[in-house]
């Protein structure tokens, strides 16, 4: 009673000291006690001790991110904890943290976004441990993550992944892209799920019960958030694949069906070993999911699927409902000044009405006046406490607009922050990408580029080699010029030089001449000038003796006297005559021999010259000698480098035609007999060129360029023979293609051992070309064994049938153009009215087509004659046809064709006229008669000059048989028309039973019809098919096909 007064006397006391100290400072003894709250929670839901976190710390924590929006306080608290460092610690915080990812505020995942790089790092140091929470750790560490990135890109699903179909719709913006793209997230997300799912069973000894104990319950206890999860995920990727399935084709979406099928398996075995769980029994009611997965290529089947309902029992609470119960008891900022707050919480302290006692006053025997009289005092202190309060609330509610507003600039300005943050990163990781892309790229560029350097350098070399060898080539070819030339002006020269020592010569000896000549006539007229001197002596002598004696007689006579003195003057006068000639011929003589002697030198100067130009030109011949021996060296070595790279050419060529035969792709390729034989037959002519060749080169190496020209033709004949002997094996019987691919193969061989003998000087003279000769013919026998047989007719045969079919052609021509008019005779004489004018209008249009065909066979005639004289040369008619036997055998064929068909064709009007026929057949055989006139066209025309006026003509030709029969067509509908006009249809006199009977009968026939129609057009492809087969036989194609098969 005493301790009940006393506790009386203290309330009065206790209340306004607790009132006036609270609203002094009240928001932040609210958000300190907030706070406190909140990190005592935290720390008593994430400890070390192994057991189950509790579900009211949970739950508190859940609230407190509801109170502050966000969840600050809880990374603040848990950024505290040694979570690195203890295992089982990390584990608990994995769990409450999921608890808060789904049931906390909607801020929780932006907030925790902050710390994900922390979280990848704590799990990817958690994944070294193999065993144990450290590897459960990493996995639930990768869950959370993966979790937070789905909800960033994904901010229309909520954190519990409740959603309605609409939702589910809206959130894939109707777009299959961004469906299919959700999908491959929702998948990646389960796939996680899973995961842990099966990390923590593994870890577990299910052999005994695990369930009920506390280190069981620890690590089983997170397995209901992922339970929750795995269930909505499964429900939203089934109908996220049905919506795929109606909008991509199956195949696309092969690998979403695949990956699903193996998770519905996983997860149908996890959910049906949690449900026999005593642990789960009682906290959760997992579903069960269906024995098959869904079949999604089925639409319907979307309607057979249920989605999987997962059931909390009613006693434990969901965090929905404890949020209201205790957030009554938080402060509400956001409340306006309201005396309620504290009118709740003194009723919280003493009550709610009157009528309740809660101090039990009456019980203890205490007055109703004293009862009263306490009360009221309360109240006025309560009233004075309410006034006082009214006051501080004005004030912190002003206080608390302006918080809340600087708190609003910033939040927006942290967003804003965190937003600048965010992108900074995301820039700097892109900008490391694309640094490492760009260093990666340089790099790459700098080894390309020394490679580059390299080649340029290389390349430079050896540009600068050959620019070197093209000038010393040029310097080359330019002095072997100059030397030629010099060597024309030496011979020129010398030629000169020789003609002038010739004058010279010939000048000396007639000048010798001369001066024997001259001497000779000075010595004879001195030999007579001293004869007559002597004989003048003499005379004188005797003149005188005679003058002695007629001194002695001169006394006899005067007048002998005088005559003697005249007789003496006279001497005299001729004696210095005689010495003044003598002088004079003494004088000629010196000059003459003046003369003789500057000839002479002269004649000395230009010998030395002479032999001097000699020796010049002599030494200038032996250095154009040497230079030209030099030069013939090069030019040797030049031949035979020519020589090595056509050998060498050769063989490449042979060696790849080898290796073409080999090749997988070369088996579809085909070749015919005629053509092999075409390429044997050439080869074995360059063989024997190639011979002729070898020879004159051994003879003489000049001959090379001829060598090249035959090696190169010979490698690329004997290569073409080489791959159309292997390409003619594949269309013919397998010993007969074995047999040819091995001497082909031989050939090939010897081939290249010939052009191996031919590369070395040594061996050229023993290189030995009659083995590959003989391979050669040895495939020439084959290809001419696999000719068709038609080939194998007579040079007499085929020119005798070509004139025979011409001929037949044309008399079978004629004698349908004689039939006709004797029919068109006969019809005007028998026939009257519309049948006289359609017979007269058919027969005459097939009368028009027979003068059609025969000038068409006459145009074909004489361009056949232009082909054969201007291709057979040397050769007779019958051995051209023999030659060209394939384009004989069609000429053949198509006049075949062409005289059977206007046969045909008459024996039709015939049928026509007479009333026994059908149009159709008249139409089918023009239509028969203008495909074998334009056969015999292309097989005339085949080998004919494009410029060949017979050619034009023949075409000429041809257009008028085609106007010809599309004549005889239009007069045979036409005809055809009028005859059916007669039978007009009358249905006047019918009742409607009788039309709808005839209605009946008519579709019945149409269908008879429609149905003989398609036999008979099946029976014309088979009889097409079996017409082409039988010609072929008849003409040698069956032979050819069986080779070339």
């Amino acid at each position: 009673m005493d301790r009940v007064k006393s506790s009386m006397q203290q309330v009065p006391n206790a209340i306004p000291k607790v009132i006036r100290r609270t609203g002094a400072n009240s928001l932040e003894l609210e958000k300190e006690n907030f706070e406190r709250g909140q990190a005592v929670s935290i720390n008593k839901a994430i400890n070390t001790q192994e057991v189950a976190v509790k579900e009211k710390h949970a739950r508190t924590c859940i609230l407190g991110t509801h109170h502050e929006k966000g969840a600050h306080t809880f990374w603040a608290a848990v950024n505290r904890l040694p979570l690195s460092s203890n295992a089982v610690l990390c584990w608990k915080f994995c769990h409450v943290f999921h608890k808060l990812l789904r049931d906390g505020h909607p801020s929780v995942i932006k907030d925790s976004m902050r710390n994900k790089a922390d979280l990848t790092d704590m799990s990817r140091m958690w994944g070294h441990l193999s065993e144990g929470y450290g590897k459960l750790c990493s996995i639930y560490l990768k869950l959370l993550i993966t979790k937070m990135e789905f909800h960033i890109k994904n901010p229309r699903f909520p954190g519990n992944l409740q959603m309605s179909n609409r939702q589910l719709d809206e959130a894939g913006e109707n777009d299959v892209n961004n469906f299919f793209q959700l999908t491959v997230e929702m998948l990646d997300y389960l796939e996680c799920q899973l995961n842990l799912f099966l990390g923590v069973f593994s870890s577990l000894d299910m052999s005994r019960s695990v369930s009920v104990t506390a280190a069981g319950q620890c690590r089983l206890a997170p397995l209901i958030q992922v339970i929750l999860d795995s269930s909505h995920l499964y429900d939203y990727t089934v109908k996220l694949l049905f919506k795929l399935h109606s909008c991509l084709p199956a195949d696309t979406l092969q690998g979403h069906r695949d990956r699903f099928q193996e998770q519905f398996k996983k997860l149908k075995s996890l959910f049906y070993r949690s449900s026999n769980l005593q642990f789960f029994k009682r906290l959760i009611q997992i579903p069960q999911l269906p024995e098959n997965p869904p079949n999604f290529l089925r639409a319907s089947a979307l309607s057979e699927h249920i989605s999987p309902v997962v059931v909390i029992p009613a006693e434990s609470s969901s965090p929905e409902s404890e949020h209201v119960v205790e957030t009554d008891d938080l402060v509400d900022m956001d409340v306006p000044v309201m005396p309620a707050p504290l009118e709740t919480k003194f009723d919280d302290l003493f009550g709610t009405t009157a009528a309740v006692d809660p101090f039990n006053f009456s019980q203890n025997g205490m007055r109703k006046d004293d009862k009263d009289r306490l009360i009221d005092q309360l109240t006025r202190e309560i009233q004075a406490l309410k006034e006082e309060l009214e006051s501080f609330r004005l004030e912190s509610g002003r206080l608390c607009q302006a918080l809340r507003g600087r708190v609003s600039e910033l939040e927006a300005e942290l967003a804003e922050q965190s937003h600048l943050r965010l992108q900074a990163a995301g820039e700097s990781e892109f900008l490391k990408a694309e640094l490492d892309d760009l260093r990666r790229v340089r790099e790459d560029t700098e080894k390309e580029q020394r490679s580059l350097t390299e080649i340029e350098k290389k390349a430079q070399a050896n540009e600068q080699r050959y620019t070197k060898l093209k000038e010393k080539y040029s310097e080359l070819v330019q002095s072997h010029a100059d030397l030629l030339r010099k060597n024309a002006e030496v011979t020129r020269q010398m030629t000169v030089a020789r003609a002038a020592q010739d004058e010279v010569d010939e000048v000396r000896r007639e000048m010798q001449e001369k001066v024997k000549a001259a001497q000779d006539v000075a010595e004879k007229q001195e030999k007579e000038q001293l004869e007559q001197l002597q004989d003048l002596q003499r005379d004188l002598l005797s003149s005188r003796t005679e003058l002695d004696s007629l001194k002695t007689t001169v006394d006899s006579t005067q007048q002998s006297s005088e005559v003697l003195g005249t007789q003496l003057v006279d001497l005299e006068s001729e004696k210095a005559e005689l010495v003044q000639s003598l002088s004079k011929v003494e004088a000629e003589l010196a000059v003459q021999g003046e003369e003789l002697e500057k000839v002479q030198s002269s004649l000395a100067t230009e010998r030395e010259s002479g032999v001097k130009t000699a020796e010049t030109l002599q030494n200038q011949l032996n250095e154009k000698e040497s230079r030209e021996q030099a030069l013939e060296s090069q030019l040797v070595a030049a031949r035979w480098s020519g020589l090595q790279g056509a050998l060498e050419e050769a063989e490449r060529i042979i060696t790849d035609s080898l290796a073409q035969i080999n090749d997988p792709a070369h088996i579809s390729c085909t070749s015919s007999a005629d053509y092999l034989a075409s390429r044997c037959q050439a080869s074995l002519v360059c063989m024997d060129r190639l011979h002729s060749a070898r020879e004159a080169f051994l003879a003489d190496n000049t001959g090379v360029s001829e060598l090249v020209r035959v090696v190169t033709q010979c490698g690329h004949l004997v290569g073409d023979t080489i791959v159309q002997g292997s390409a003619t094996s594949h269309m013919v019987p397998v010993e007969q293609a074995d047999a040819l691919s091995e001497s082909v193969k031989l050939c090939g061989a010897e081939a290249l051992d010939l052009l191996g003998l031919m590369k070395q000087r040594d061996s050229l003279t023993a290189a030995d070309s009659s083995r590959l000769k003989a391979a050669l013919e040895a495939i020439l026998a084959t290809a001419e064994k696999l000719r068709p047989r038609g080939l194998e007719l007579q040079q007499g045969e085929l020119g005798d049938m070509v004139e025979q079919e011409m001929s037949a052609t044309s008399a079978a021509v004629e004698s349908a153009a004689a039939r006709i008019e004797e029919m068109l005779n006969k019809s005007r004489a028998s026939d009257t009215g519309i049948h006289m004018e359609v017979n007269e209008r058919i027969l005459a249009s097939c009368t028009e087509l027979m003068q059609a065909i025969k000038q068409l066979v006459v145009s074909s005639k004489n361009l056949q004659r232009d082909i054969v004289e201007s291709g057979r040369g040397a050769a007779s008619m019958k051995e051209f046809y023999a030659k060209n036997s394939r384009w004989t055998e069609g000429l053949i064929s198509a006049s075949k064709a062409v005289g059977w068909g206007a046969t045909v064709m008459v024996d039709a009007a015939d049928l026509v006229v007479q009333g026994k026929g059908k149009f159709e057949e008249l139409m089918v055989c023009s239509h028969e008669i203008a495909a074998s006139t334009a056969q015999l066209v292309a097989a005339s025309k085949v080998k004919a000059d494009k410029d060949s006026a017979n050619l034009q003509r023949l075409q000429q030709a041809s257009r008028g048989v085609t106007q010809a029969t599309a004549a005889v067509v239009a007069s045979t509908k036409s005809g055809k028309s009028q005859i059916e006009e007669k039978d007009t249809m009358d249905f006047s006199s019918m009742t409607l039973t009788q039309i709808k009977r005839q209605e009946m009968d008519a579709q019945v026939l149409v269908l008879e019809l429609e149905t003989r129609l398609q036999k008979e057009r099946e029976r014309l492809g088979e009889l097409r098919k079996k017409h082409y087969e039988l010609a072929g036989v008849a003409e040698g194609w069956g032979d050819g096909e069986e080779v070339t098969g």
